[in-house]
């Protein structure tokens, strides 16, 4: 064997098509495009699926609504407090601070999922029912910020 009896296998490549190039090369006059019509003159739509329903007509529209004062609140559970001493007053900023929340965003919301066995001062914008009765019960207040 030698490097000059080295070629592809058989049927691996084939011969670059020459079109535009007269009648005999067989790809000729129109150049495999056919007659007439979007395709022969080059100039689709963006989009366009060769008549099968496009993309954007497949997909279901953006349905329902969203309220336009509608309000999206910074959650806080119980069980994120616990970590806090005795005593200590939570507020917004100081949750802040302590990268309990990122954001205040149209407020804070306490909500009374976990447990919490210390005596805390929280002040929010709003409290949960269950949150609220949790912090009272262990002799700590749960002031509401207007």
């Amino acid at each position: 064997m030698d490097l000059s009896d080295l070629q592809p296998n058989a049927g691996s490549t084939h011969r670059r098509k020459r079109i535009g190039r007269g009648i005999g090369s067989g790809h000729g006059k129109t150049s495999g495009r056919g007659h007439k019509g979007d395709m022969a003159r080059g100039s689709m739509r963006a989009g366009f699926e060769g008549g099968q329903t496009p993309l954007h007509r497949r997909l279901p529209h953006r349905r329902g609504f969203t309220a336009f004062d509608h309000k999206v609140f910074a959650i806080v559970n119980l069980s994120a407090l616990e970590k806090f001493d005795n005593g200590t007053e939570v507020t917004p900023e100081f949750l802040i601070e302590k990268r309990v929340i990122s954001d205040i965003r149209d407020g804070l919301k306490i909500l009374g999922n976990g447990e919490l066995t210390k005596k805390l001062s929280v002040r929010a914008h709003h409290f949960s029912k269950s949150a609220q009765e949790k912090i009272e019960a262990l002799g700590g207040t749960a002031q509401t910020i207007e």
